[in-house]
């Protein structure tokens, strides 16, 4: 597909799904963040130092300086490029691909091809993005955190409503086509992905008796590479394993509110 690579020297305070969409947008591109701290910490698959930097940073406020600098809000995503900082992944995307030159598949010239991108992405936050990534604290992050799981009435809740959503993306946005906007694929399926992924990493396979979403995702896999498909999800799929490290008591102590909050 004629893949561009992205090089800069722009940190990006990062979460969980930005780092893995430029991992499938630029191959290179670090894949892993560290929580918490202010260093590089991307693992660089292709050996190449003057990828864009991925800061690694919690999913939660951080009241650092350096966290400041970056996004007044101290909030993750965020992108600092030489004096210019930005805030919220869809827009730190829209300014990657534009910046970069990255192919015209990805965010179509075409106007009315581009207006699906959008209107795709604006759709997602308050519907998938707003549902698959809960699956993810209720069943690992929360429980670790807490040292107690939730009520399994709270994920059958988060699924619901997952759910919906999924009907909803099948329906109005994949309907009969091969991609979101049609026969190539476009950041919009990039961004999809990468949260419907999550629910997968902690066992909850929402693609089964789903055939249509099965075969987008199958499709988006061969579109990117299964290698690296999978290489820019590790994180996600072995997302389990992280109920096996230690945390300190006093992170504990500090972060397990937050979370509780965030699952409201």
């Amino acid at each position: 597909m004629g893949w561009r690579r992205l090089r800069s020297t722009a940190p990006i305070r990062c979460g969980t799904a930005l780092p893995c969409v430029l991992a499938l947008l630029h191959p290179g591109a670090p894949r892993h963040c560290r929580l918490p701290g202010d260093g590089i910490a991307g693992a660089d698959p292709m050996g190449c130092s003057r990828w864009m930097e991925m800061k690694g940073s919690s999913p939660w406020p951080s009241n650092s300086e350096g966290a400041g600098k970056i996004s007044l809000l101290k909030k993750v995503p965020a992108l600092k490029d030489g004096d210019f900082t930005l805030a919220e992944c869809t827009a730190i995307l829209l300014y990657l691909s534009r910046k970069y030159n990255t192919p015209d598949h990805w965010y179509p010239s075409d106007i009315k091809k581009r207006a699906q991108v959008d209107e795709y992405l604006s759709w997602h936050h308050a519907n998938i993005r707003a549902n698959a990534p809960k699956t993810m604290w209720i069943k690992v992050l929360i429980p670790l955190f807490t040292g107690q799981p939730l009520p399994s009435e709270k994920l059958q809740e988060v699924m619901e409503g997952l759910s919906t959503s999924l009907k909803q993306f099948e329906e109005r946005f994949l309907q009969d086509k091969a991609f979101i906007v049609g026969n190539e694929i476009s950041l919009a399926d990039l961004v999809a992905i990468v949260e419907l992924m999550q629910p997968v990493g902690v066992g909850c396979d929402i693609f089964e008796d789903r055939p249509r979403l099965m075969e987008w995702r199958r499709r988006v896999e061969e579109a990117v590479g299964k290698e690296l498909f999978f290489q820019a999800h590790e994180m996600i799929l072995n997302i389990k394993e992280l109920s096996n490290i230690q945390i300190d008591p006093q992170l504990k102590e500090h972060l397990a509110p937050v979370l509780m909050k965030m699952l409201k």
